[in-house]
């Protein structure tokens, strides 16, 4: 008996482990299956949450219901099987939810890509490794070991009968390796370009028209000049030829200074370069020359007596001065009526006697 009731109790604590797929809620949860998104709207136990021993275990009940009630409206979609793994196709999500970037589109196709899609041509997957007759091992199909390789297999090059005997056929190999990397990687850019739709100009003026304009032709010139091996420091100028100043030349012509732009500063930094340049501002206020402005204001006074002694007429009548000439300044005729002596009688200007 002591053996039934082990055996119970084991199977009593496996099946507590698994707990039922069904989970009651007084409200239905907002369930957005396209995101993956369940939504409880239902009140939580504040009881349980105030209790530090229970808080963990509550939150951890409540999260695996809400989970259940998700993969159970999971399940009920259609199912398929691909590649031996049960597959569900997810409808469109319903929620919108923020993103920091865009949606990441597919990139386009390439030249070769679109061309390999319209012939129905299939890329092979190939390893990485080959089987090198010749040196009798696994050669890598790109590294620095297939370059590594290539020179053990190539340490000895035939001669065509119709080349020049005295020719590095060496160094014309790595010539022509470089003029293949450089055609790939203006193809790259190429695709790039296309796929942009930016009109990729000619190669060395960039033309937007049938005929090319007097900026873009110094800028031909001024590339072309700098392309030999001196970087046009020993070409012959053209009398009275000027340096050509075109916007952008320097990132176009080899040899040139770049302005590099500066890093961004700390605050600590940004914050004493702003004070350094508010102390020369202010050093350079004008300095003041206090005799000179004195001397200045004196004679702004003298200019100014002088025209108001020009504007004063001279008096007509018979007041004159001991020159016998017409005074400039007359006496003015008092007005009466100001001081009466009797207040109770109106005067109407000086008594004549």
């Amino acid at each position: 008996m002591d053996i039934v009731k082990e055996i119970l109790q084991r199977e009593q604590k496996k099946n507590e482990k698994y707990k039922p797929i069904t989970v009651e809620k007084h409200l239905e949860l907002q369930i957005d299956l396209g995101s993956l998104l369940a939504s409880d709207t239902n009140d939580l136990n504040e009881k349980l949450l105030k209790l530090e021993n229970e808080r963990d275990k509550y939150l951890q009940e409540l999260t695996r219901d809400n989970t259940q009630l998700l993969l159970n409206k999971i399940w009920e979609l259609p199912t398929e099987r691909v590649d031996e793994a049960i597959v569900v196709q997810l409808p469109k999500p319903t929620t919108t939810l923020p993103r920091a970037k865009p949606v990441p589109t597919p990139k386009p196709l390439t030249k070769w890509q679109e061309f390999a899609k319209a012939k129905g041509i299939s890329k092979k997957k190939k390893g990485k490794l080959e089987w090198d007759e010749q040196l009798q091992k696994w050669v890598p199909l790109y590294g620095y070991k297939k370059s590594a390789a290539e020179k053990d297999k190539n340490w000895l090059i035939e001669v065509p009968q119709n080349a020049d005997p005295m020719e590095d056929m060496f160094a014309k190999k790595a010539s022509e390796k470089s003029e293949r990397v450089a055609k790939n990687e203006l193809q790259r850019l190429k695709n790039i370009a296309r796929a942009k739709k930016v009109k990729i100009p000619r190669v060395g003026l960039p033309v937007t028209s049938d005929k090319a304009t007097a900026l873009q032709l110094t800028t031909a010139a001024a590339v072309a000049k700098a392309s030999t091996a001196s970087l046009g420091k020993f070409q012959d100028k053209l009398p009275k030829e000027k340096e050509p100043r075109v916007k952008g030349l320097n990132e176009l012509v080899p040899g040139k200074e770049r302005k590099r732009k500066a890093p961004i500063p700390n605050p600590q930094a940004e914050k004493e370069n702003n004070l350094n340049v508010l102390e020369n501002i202010l050093k350079k206020r004008p300095k003041i020359d206090m005799e000179k402005a004195v001397s200045h204001q004196i004679r702004e006074e003298q200019v100014q007596r002088a025209e108001e002694k020009k504007n004063i007429k001279p008096a007509k009548g018979k007041y004159k001065n001991k020159s016998g000439k017409p005074s400039k300044f007359t006496a003015k005729k008092p007005k009466g009526g100001k001081g009466e002596r009797n207040p109770g009688k109106k005067g109407h200007g000086r008594k004549r006697r």
